[in-house]
């Protein structure tokens, strides 16, 4: 799908880093990091010097884990993809949908960027990202995701329209879990050009799109529904998932509440109800007379 998104993606504002200020971003956290590994690992060393070498270099590998792997990954799970040195820069990882980033894919490129920037003093990642063409290390390969530009004079992203109202909970059984990110950012590129595209490009487009998705869904593509209007309501559906998720993911648990006791009040008892007394007898009323017969037929 990239031959569909590829020149799309710069004018959304989805625009990949280049090297040098990915370089400048990792040098400002590695010096920060380093900073603080070096401060604590000071404070660690005279604090364990009474203790047995092995238990040293345990204590050492653990402070190295902590702070040059653990944190970072915490940092970018955290403020979703906007590290100290990314914020500086401009920059943020997203995934390959345009979406924020999770744990797992800051988990897989805090672990591969141990490899590449750690071990090998960033030559391998300085290669794989002169190589990829959207300038991605081998973390962003193995994690699905990419580094783009936040501050881009001019640039807007303009949010997916909403599909048609007789549209609205019609997917709601949909498996969307087979769709790849790089689809999803296929259609939400088309459907931000949809306007601005030739009728029958934007057409053709359109059902190419609608047809990866079905196959992608293996449900059977919808009768009388435009390929538009289909990638509208799947999207909107998409979106009130990922809304709903992380609705219940962030709401507290509700407390049970234990019933309230009664409340005394300054007003006196209650007056007795007054005797039931039972209504007088009425006279049936006199038939009525039969309808005269009209110009409508009745309801069925």
């Amino acid at each position: 799908m990239s031959d569909l998104v590829t020149g799309d993606a710069v004018v959304l504002g989805l625009r990949p880093a280049r090297l040098p200020s990915r370089a400048l971003a990792i040098l400002l956290d590695l010096a920060l990091y380093v900073t603080a590994y070096v401060l604590i690992g000071v404070g660690l060393t005279l604090a364990t010097a009474s203790l047995d070498p092995a238990a040293q270099a345990a204590i050492a590998v653990a402070s190295f884990l902590l702070l040059l792997v653990g944190i970072p990954i915490a940092v970018e799970t955290l403020s979703h993809g906007r590290s100290l040195g990314k914020l500086a820069c401009g920059l943020r990882v997203v995934r390959d949908d345009g979406g924020p980033i999770r744990f797992r894919h800051a988990l897989v490129r805090g672990a591969l960027g141990v490899v590449e920037l750690l071990l090998t003093f960033g030559t391998v990642a300085a290669i794989a990202s002169l190589v990829s063409a959207r300038g991605r290390r081998l973390g962003d390969v193995f994690a699905g995701t990419l580094v783009v530009r936040e501050r881009v004079p001019g640039a807007r992203v303009m949010p997916v329209p909403a599909p048609p109202p007789w549209l609205a909970g019609r997917f709601t059984q949909l498996d969307l879990s087979a769709v790849p990110d790089g689809l999803w950012l296929a259609i939400r590129q088309y459907l931000t050009r949809m306007n601005q595209l030739d009728p029958q490009v934007g057409a053709a487009m359109a059902a190419r799109l609608a047809d990866d998705l079905v196959a992608r869904t293996g449900a059977p593509p919808p009768a009388g529904v435009p390929a538009a209007a289909y990638l509208m309501a799947v999207v909107h559906e998409r979106q009130t998932r990922d809304a709903a998720r992380a609705f219940r993911a962030a709401a507290p648990p509700l407390a049970h509440a234990s019933p309230a006791a009664p409340v005394a009040s300054g007003f006196g008892p209650l007056p007795a109800p007054a005797p039931y007394v039972a209504p007088a007898p009425v006279a049936p009323a006199a038939p009525a007379e039969a309808p005269r017969a009209g110009g409508f037929a009745p309801p069925a």
